[in-house]
């Protein structure tokens, strides 16, 4: 099992909750954040300079089956690009054991 944890633009997370739906991720957890990147220049938009930091994210937090994973990091990647700086990030990470605790289940089963 993984954990894959993206950082995206809150303006695409309708787009991308209803694509990991569509694909079989059935639960996550999400949650607004804010944070620094690389990026130490503002934008300017119609003669208004903005900085990229000031753009609201969410933040996504997803445990899938092991053969799950490049198929969730793909629909986040096609459903949370623009092209523009702050589009965000995703981190895969290995999780050793899960459990549901109503049922007991553990393992795989347990995310299903």
């Amino acid at each position: 099992m993984k954990k894959i944890e993206a950082i995206i633009r809150k303006s695409k997370f309708d787009e991308t909750k209803k694509a990991l739906h569509e694909m079989g991720v059935t639960f996550f957890s999400y949650w607004d954040v804010t944070g620094v990147g690389n990026e130490k220049e503002g934008h300017v938009y119609r003669g208004v300079s903005y900085s990229t930091a000031d753009i609201q994210r969410r933040y996504l937090s997803i445990v899938v089956a092991d053969s799950f994973v490049q198929k969730t990091v793909d629909v986040l990647c096609q459903t949370s690009y623009t092209g523009n700086v702050g589009d965000g990030k995703i981190f895969v990470s290995p999780i050793e054991e899960a459990y549901r605790i109503r049922t007991k289940e553990k393992g795989e089963d347990s995310l299903k």
